[in-house]
């Protein structure tokens, strides 16, 4: 497999002029100016955003107040997902040494374009009026917005110090749009229920990624090796991230579940899921060590992939000791990942993926969407009522009639469209970024920011320090060498 990719990679030439003065700006100004013309045409406020709608709706509604508008009910959730697009998924990136610029720059610049781009694919196939042919967008449009963007960015994870802001546009650019279309298939025409995002956000994300670093692997990536790991001060501004992310992710599963139960329920088991899953990563990471010392990768990661591994059933009656057993069972896993599936990837699948997303988002977001399956049909009208069962899955309308075990088989077969959605689109985008025209850094200058950032002039050099085993291979041996050059010195 791994040499497919290097025959595709000789055959669209080398890619090492970094040089994005013409490429980039504008990139930036013609889909930016796209924008301003497509949001002319067809966006427009929806009837809770829009001054003379707002006020219709509420006679309409026999509304008094305009406390009861969507907006002060879900702009708090909006909030919290906002900061982890930008803040925590930017910071959770900083890690490498020489990359931070570029963790928290690039991140920035993806999900400003994103989002953009997001409300208007989501908007087509969601709510496109077919008679004015305008788009409505309130506040949840921009929560769902922020939901599309995340894809794009769990990719950007495994691209991570080795392709160029150019690169990074049209990956959000394909990435959106394929997230829209997979989410349209999954969520209505097989109407499965993923408020979290599971499988259109993370599993979908996760091999969208993998399946681009697959495409565009760098066979003498080694060449950049010393630049691939983190110092003390980087994982420090990446643990920052992750916190930020644990904190919010109860709202992130919760942004747009139901009023009421619902979301009250999310916020439960996501709150106690992750909370087991701190447990058990510190518990692995220190038996994967022979003297049981902690790694901070697996703290910054593996400890969230409850977050990820609850996005569907976190809606769902799964009790709160289920929700704990999800965490503990993932804290593992995600660990396990980080310790040896990631070297075996690299190693046997010519795989590189710079921030681990397959132990992150892939894997348990696919494990997330077939929990979902499972917890969906062992739904009963004992333990929901039926308003609660018509409410909680949207039996409602042409799917009244869907028995539960029919849910669930539907659940399923929607994860299954993620995976195969982020692997096929992935794998037809990592070879438009072949094409030598983006700027992408050669292989001896990945993970260094100065390849597209101008840096302080007062930057220290970059003294030889302990590097991950999850981002590097034979961690012991290369501690002993650079220990033994700097007695050397």
């Amino acid at each position: 497999m791994g040499n497919c990719c290097e025959r595709a990679g000789n055959f669209f030439g080398p890619q090492n002029n970094t040089y994005i003065r013409v490429s980039l700006p504008a990139v930036c100004f013609v889909w930016q100016i796209a924008m301003v013309i497509l949001f002319g045409v067809f966006i427009r406020y929806d009837e809770e955003s829009d001054e003379k709608g707002w006020h219709e709706f509420k006679r309409s509604h026999n509304i008094t107040s305009n406390i009861e508008n969507d907006f002060y009910f879900r702009y708090p959730s909006f909030q919290d997902v906002h900061v982890m697009i930008f803040v925590g998924f930017g910071f959770l990136m900083t890690f490498l040494k020489r990359y931070s610029f570029g963790g928290v720059g690039f991140n920035f610049l993806i999900a400003a374009f994103g989002l953009q781009w997001a409300l208007l694919m989501q908007g087509w196939f969601h709510s496109l009026d077919p008679v004015t042919g305008k788009i409505t967008i309130g506040i949840e449009s921009l929560i769902n917005a922020d939901f599309c963007c995340a894809g794009s960015l769990i990719a950007y994870g495994a691209l991570l110090g080795k392709v160029s802001p150019v690169q990074l546009m049209i990956v959000t650019l394909f990435g959106v749009t394929l997230f829209a279309v997979e989410e349209y298939i999954i969520l209505d025409l097989l109407h499965c229920r993923d408020a979290g995002g599971s499988m259109v956000i993370h599993t979908f994300g996760g091999y969208y990624g993998l399946a681009i670093s697959w495409v565009l692997y760098r066979p003498n990536l080694n060449l950049s090796k010393r630049l691939n790991g983190s110092v003390y001060h980087s994982d420090l501004f990446a643990m920052i991230g992750s916190l930020f992310l644990w904190m919010f992710w109860p709202s992130f599963n919760s942004a747009i579940t139901n009023h009421g139960a619902g979301q009250h329920r999310t916020v439960i088991n996501t709150y106690l899921s992750l909370a087991a899953c701190v447990l058990t990563t510190f518990a692995i990471s220190s038996m994967g060590q022979k003297k049981g010392k902690l790694d901070m990768v697996h703290i910054q990661n593996a400890s969230l992939a409850a977050g990820v591994a609850m996005g569907t059933s976190a809606e769902f009656m799964i009790t709160p000791y289920g929700s704990i057993i999800v965490g503990f069972c993932c804290g593992i896993i995600s660990t396990f990942g980080y310790l040896y599936v990631t070297p075996f990837l690299e190693k046997r699948l010519k795989l590189q993926d710079t921030c681990g997303i397959h132990n992150l988002h892939a894997v348990p977001g696919m494990l997330g969407g077939f929990v979902g399956a499972i917890v969906a049909a062992a739904a009963t009208e004992e333990v929901y009522g039926k308003e609660g069962l018509v409410e909680t899955f949207g039996l409602s309308g042409k799917f009244e009639n869907r028995s539960m075990s029919t849910q669930g088989a539907y659940q399923a077969a929607g994860t299954c469209v993620a995976i195969a959605f982020g692997l096929v689109g992935g794998v037809c985008v990592g070879f438009i970024l072949r094409f030598p025209l983006w700027g992408d850094p050669a292989d001896d200058f990945c993970f260094d920011d100065e390849a597209y950032w101008e840096l302080p002039e007062d930057e220290e050099t970059i003294p030889p320090v302990l590097e991950y085993n999850n981002h590097m291979i034979n961690k012991h041996q290369d501690t002993h060498e650079s220990q033994f050059s700097l007695e050397e010195s």
